[in-house]
């Protein structure tokens, strides 16, 4: 068979869409009733010519796919793929080497030793942490919790790994009351149950005086605290000095959820809004945020490289091992693609300068799309807009929907709704390399017309 030619015609088709998205509708144009309609849902008896399969998926996909991409997709938090990721991406996929094994694809190991110290010295953090480069930010989560989950429990005399947690000492865990959702399904995947929330201000920044309060009528448990970097709503970073010295004071691991603000460290303009961070014991980010890489990437970071090989370490007699240590030690997978590539590319594209141009990049188009929202009639902004996120009402909660609504129909931009503070808000994330000036432009005539309709 022919191991290049459905390469070229996925190539082609490729292209085709990456030339779309400056002018393409941002929504897609069918819904996933009309994809299914067009696929034969019989598997045939034999085998198809692989550039006919290509077509087949291509014909019946593309009007069902949003522009994610592309620079007018200002929904959830959604990076697009920056140009030297998606190439390495492309060879991630072509060279198909499984990256958990140092000895087995050295190639990849390399490129994963520097990746992690690149990310370390570029976000400030302690040398010689480890860098898990997992799925995504709640898997972020989910593995650096882990380390602390048993961490915590192994100062305590209880060893996980060997015990369980039932007839452990429990452990105890203080979050922001304007945590991420994701913080709760890690929890819950480990077996930890509800977290407690603590006070947060108007911005959703945890109350330093509150947690001290929480610390000091702590019941004895083991205890791991959950940051913020960067609230999904506001942007807002929680005061990381008082936080983490509170915590380390009362015997906590600190863990700091950043699935996208963690790289406001990499910006000199940005810096201090993540001013003692480097204290913690651990920090999530997702990489197709605000780095972005493609999916799936995300990036688990443990000061104590020990804890975290000690959580997510396994022996086989099969394996080969390297005294160097094993990728798969750092990550919950054994069997993993080539993350590390991709990361490592477009950090070399871009240098330092060129991350911290788009971090600020990234906060002033923010910045340009609370102003050009608050001049709409009866619009209002209702968070500091410190970082990449901007949230905003449009009169009563009917209204501010309907703008929501407006905006889909339209097409020229994707925003997305939520609550906050009890209220429906329209929310805008500029996380995307390509969104320009003109873009943000667009957009906002666009949420206009929606206001005005």
């Amino acid at each position: 068979m022919d191991r290049t030619a459905g390469l070229d015609r996925a190539q082609l088709h490729a292209r085709e869409w990456l030339g779309s998205l400056p002018t393409r509708r941002v929504p897609p144009r069918i819904g996933a009733g009309e994809v299914a309609a067009r696929l034969d849902p019989v598997l045939q008896d034999g085998p198809r010519d692989p550039v006919d399969v290509v077509d087949e998926l291509v014909s019946a996909c593309e009007p069902g796919l949003t522009a994610m991409p592309g620079g007018r997709f200002f929904g959830f938090v959604i990076g697009g793929t920056h140009p030297a990721a998606l190439a390495a991406d492309w060879l991630v996929s072509a060279w198909d080497q499984n990256s958990g094994l140092r000895l087995l694809t050295p190639a990849h190991s390399a490129v994963e030793d520097l990746a992690e110290r690149w990310l370390l010295d570029l976000l400030g953090l302690p040398a010689g942490s480890a860098v898990g480069f997992v799925t995504g930010g709640t898997m972020a989560n989910f593995t650096c919790l882990a380390a602390a989950r048993d961490e915590v429990l192994r100062r305590a005399g209880w060893d996980v790994s060997e015990r369980g947690l039932a007839g452990s000492p429990g452990v105890r865990v203080l979050v922001g009351a304007e945590r991420h959702d994701t913080v709760d399904l890690a929890l819950r995947y480990l077996g930890l149950g509800a977290p407690e929330a603590v006070a947060a201000d108007d911005q959703g920044r945890v109350e330093a005086a509150a947690l001290a309060a929480a610390l000091d009528a702590g019941d004895g448990r083991p205890t791991i605290v959950c940051l913020q970097a960067g609230n999904v709503h506001s942007g807002a970073f929680d005061p990381f000095d008082a936080t983490i010295a509170a915590a380390h004071d009362a015997g906590a691991w600190v863990h700091v959820d950043g699935a996208f603000g963690l790289f406001a460290a990499a910006s000199p303009a940005r810096r201090h809004l993540v001013a003692g961070f480097d204290a913690a014991d651990s920090w999530a980010s997702d990489a197709h945020k605000t780095l972005n890489v493609p999916y799936d990437c995300g990036l688990a970071i443990v000061r104590d490289s020990a804890a975290l090989r000690a959580a997510m370490g396994m022996h086989g007699d099969y394996l080969i091992y390297d005294v160097a240590g094993e990728p798969f030690d750092k990550v919950p997978e054994i069997s993993r693609r080539g993350r590390a590539f991709p990361v490592w590319a477009v950090l070399r594209a871009l240098g330092r300068d060129g991350v911290a141009d788009l971090v600020d990049g990234f906060c002033e188009h923010a910045a340009a799309f609370a102003e050009g929202i608050a001049a709409i009639d009866g619009a209002s902004v209702l968070n500091d807009v410190v970082f990449t996120q901007v949230c905003s009402t449009f009169g009563d909660d009917d209204r501010t929907r309907a703008v929501v609504e407006a905006m889909l129909a339209d097409g020229t931009a994707w925003t997305t709704g939520s609550r906050w503070h009890g209220r429906a808000v329209l929310r805008v994330s500029v996380s995307n390399w390509s969104t320009t000036v003109d873009d943000v432009a667009t957009s906002l005539a666009a949420l206009h017309r929606a206001a005005g309709q």
